[in-house]
């Protein structure tokens, strides 16, 4: 055993065991002779008190009877709705099939996913820019930021629409000249310049650059500041290290929030069917105002926002997966995976022999 093990090594190293005596060797001191046996098995402790060893304590899962329930409960509501809209014949489901590719809603979506692209840059690009401005020293530069921040995301989008809609009313035509002056070099008629697309892309661009812009700055901010007094001491400059130091960085955290906002933008183009932009839900309301067939239509337009919605959410989770190299246990890991990859295929040795 290990306790008699250990007692017969202390025996032997201060010599009152047999093997300690021999011829040659030197007598250790003996033990006293009040002092306790050594233990002869675990269940036998020092001071002459035996001790069983205790049983394996068998432990029992906690059932949680409440989630159980409340699990079967929503399953059970599931399945109703479920079977409810099944047997409903007015969903219509020949028509939502026989619109579902037709021509008028293709270009409806084409239009929605044009808007989501293009608000989402003005909005990324015009967001970083306010961010930047936001952590300036230029006390104009901060003003301007919070001012714009503090207009347009307190002013709904639904009423940007319709201001952007009806510019015109406000500025009949737009003109470059000598201000103060009757020089005029270029004119035109506002409604050439801003139609409904441009209305709906500035519209929702703009509103968007507003909350793009505290996304991009969180993300600055999450980066050490260390980063930065490092990137000055090798002779970087503000605008280098903010492109090549700061944002690459603070990219993983503004992944995911932006994704969001995207995902939120494509729904978000529906409202700009209120100046009749000619996106998704404006070609579904021009199907079912002669047909009247509003549930299944509606239908219809909700099936290719999700098909969108599913897409953007892929594209998502790659982008997160990107930027997020080389941190955490998993990320090292698989990292660690493919350099070991790549050394095999470009050696032709496994990495193992080493």
């Amino acid at each position: 055993m290990r306790l008699l093990g250990r007692a017969h090594r202390n025996s032997a190293l201060s010599g009152a065991g047999p093997a300690a005596s021999g011829p040659g060797s030197a007598p250790g001191p003996s033990a006293p002779p009040d002092a306790p046996p050594a233990p002869e098995s675990p269940d036998q402790t020092v001071g002459g008190h035996h001790h069983e060893r205790p049983d394996l304590i068998k432990a029992i899962p906690i059932r949680h009877w409440g989630r159980w329930t409340a699990s079967a409960v929503i399953l059970l509501i599931v399945v109703l709705v479920g079977i409810s809209l099944g047997r409903n014949h007015n969903l219509d489901w020949p028509t939502v099939g026989r619109y579902l590719f037709s021509r008028v809603v293709l270009y409806g979506a084409a239009v929605t996913l044009e808007l989501t692209a293009l608000a989402m840059l003005i909005g990324a690009v015009g967001g970083t820019i306010l961010a930047v401005m936001r952590q300036s020293k230029n006390y104009v530069m901060r003003a301007v930021s919070w001012f714009y921040l503090w207009f347009f995301r307190g002013t709904p989008v639904f009423v940007q629409i319709i201001f952007w809609g009806n510019f015109a009313l406000l500025y009949r035509r737009l003109s470059l000249g000598i201000p103060f002056t009757s020089h005029i070099f270029w004119s035109v008629d506002s409604n050439a310049v801003i139609t409904v697309f441009v209305a709906a892309v500035l519209a929702l661009g703009l509103n968007e650059a507003a909350y793009a812009a505290e996304l991009v700055r969180a993300g600055i901010i999450s980066v050490d500041r260390g980063q930065t007094e490092a990137a000055a001491s090798l002779g970087m400059s503000p605008g280098t290290t903010m492109r090549r130091i700061i944002l690459p960085q603070a990219m993983r955290v503004i992944i995911p929030p932006m994704g969001n906002e995207t995902i939120s933008m494509l729904k978000t183009t529906s409202l700009v069917s209120v100046i009749s932009a000619r996106e998704l839900m404006t070609a579904v309301g021009s199907i079912y105002a002669q047909n009247f067939k509003v549930i299944p239509l509606l239908l219809v337009a909700s099936i290719w926002y999700i098909v969108f919605t599913t897409v953007l959410t892929i594209g998502q989770h790659f982008l997160e997966a990107y930027f997020s190299k080389g941190l955490g246990d998993r990320e090292a890991a698989a990292a660690e995976r493919r350099t070991m990859k790549r050394l095999e295929r470009n050696t032709g040795v496994d990495p193992g022999v080493f």
